[in-house]
């Protein structure tokens, strides 16, 4: 497994129990489809967030949340409706959140948390 892909898949372990911690009910994860990948799903607020997780190793190359274009945030709107379509039932409200992680060596990974992203 490539360094990148073993930090993302760490990263989004570590988001899925931060969420826990913090009132959600992760209720799915990786979940795909012909548009893309959600990395986590979960119960919130009574609705429904879809998290994108965007781990990296230092600033270098910017926040974890610089990742997040308007594409991408566009193409995230795009799955949590496929995934809404793909189990039918009541979602409640839904949203886009996002949890960025910093996780430089030698440190505590610093974990940040934005809620109901929009463009």
């Amino acid at each position: 497994m490539r360094k990148k892909d073993a930090l993302g898949q760490w990263g989004e372990e570590l988001a899925a129990q931060y969420l826990s911690e913090h009132g959600y009910r992760v209720i799915d994860r990786n979940w795909r489809c012909s548009q893309g990948e959600i990395d986590i799903v979960a119960r919130a607020d009574a609705g429904t967030a879809f998290i994108e997780v965007k781990t990296r190793s230092s600033l270098a190359f910017g926040h974890p949340f610089e990742a997040i274009t308007d594409a991408k945030l566009s193409r995230l709107h795009g799955l949590a409706i496929a995934w809404c379509v793909a189990h039918p039932g009541r979602h409640g409200p839904v949203r886009v959140d996002v949890v960025g992680i910093v996780a430089e060596q030698g440190a505590p990974p610093v974990i940040e948390l934005m809620q109901g992203v929009t463009w």
